[in-house]
């Protein structure tokens, strides 16, 4: 594609008005081409911003010509950006063309079929009459193509409703992998701090035994020693949100990438923090709870 003295590689489309409904697209100047383009075959063109940036460096698009194929189109609408697809395609990157242009100016009607097009994209008057407009399409496309009941469908029909699926069951596996990584850090951290309350108990076998002695109960030694391991376990998770602030910041800074953690993200980490403090720290309260006072005083 060329204007003046710049040249762009991009890719060429040849639709129908239709299209930019279906693919909700809009415009961000100029106008889009009309059913009648197409029946005339119009050489018109409606550009992604992509083109525009290449082959104008900054001016006025609408109504100059550029060259595809050495064909001479006027370009008479310019498309709102839509940045990246998730794959990472820059959909600003495309030339929209009336489909009769394009097949007979620039891409090249099949000599066996003039009529024939690559993809056929429809939408659905609501959700619930997708799989009834699919079995409609099917039904159709097959007497179009004069198949017998026998024979294979030489065409496919795919819907969006695959393709969530398949994006759902594939953040559901991530989701369950990160939820894997999580626990299995949580059980790190609990056995962590399970050992470290067993060697206190073990280290203040003589207090336990001399606050028995003069009048603590059982639960009140249990109190004590779970209220520590709660303690602990909710200073190491706000460590570890201050800690996955700073990475977001930073991950914000050096990548550009926009970042959050809200607070619910922040109470369910202390929650679980304590949470984990309860678990791992009921075993070694207990123990200190039920220890024979005697056998606490007499050890050194």
């Amino acid at each position: 594609m060329v204007n003046g003295n710049n040249n762009w590689a991009t890719t060429v489309y040849g639709v129908t008005p239709d299209y930019l409904i279906i693919r909700q697209l809009s415009l961000v100047s100029g106008a889009e081409f009309t059913q009648q383009d197409v029946d005339s075959a119009n050489k018109v063109a409606v550009l992604g911003q992509t083109p525009v940036d290449n082959l104008f460096a900054g001016a006025d698009p609408i109504g100059q010509t550029i060259r595809i194929k050495n064909v001479p189109f006027t370009v008479v609408g310019v498309l709102t950006p839509k940045g990246q697809s998730a794959q990472g395609q820059d959909q600003d990157d495309v030339v929209l063309l009336p489909i009769s242009s394009a097949k007979r100016k620039v891409i090249g009607a099949r000599s066996a079929n003039a009529d024939a097009v690559d993809t056929i994209m429809m939408q659905a008057k609501s959700g619930a009459q997708i799989q009834a407009a699919q079995d409609e399409t099917e039904a159709l496309l097959r007497q179009r193509h004069h198949l017998q009941a026998s024979e294979d469908d030489d065409f496919s029909i795919r819907n969006l409703q695959e393709l969530f699926a398949t994006q759902e069951a594939s953040a559901s596996i991530m989701a369950i992998m990160l939820a894997a990584v999580a626990s299995v850090s949580l059980v790190v951290g609990g056995i962590g701090i399970m050992n470290i309350m067993l060697i206190s108990v073990r280290e203040r076998t003589r207090e336990i035994g001399l606050r028995q002695a003069i009048g603590a109960k059982t639960r009140d030694i249990l109190t004590q020693f779970l209220v520590e391991a709660i303690t602990l376990s909710i200073a190491g998770g706000f460590a570890g949100v201050l800690l996955g602030i700073g990475a977001s910041a930073l991950i914000s800074s050096l990548a550009g990438w926009a970042t959050s953690v809200g607070p619910g993200a922040v109470a369910l980490a202390v929650f679980f923090s304590a949470l984990v403090g309860i678990s791992f720290g009921y075993y070694p309260a207990r123990k200190a709870a039920f220890l024979d006072p005697i056998e606490a005083l007499r050890s050194e």
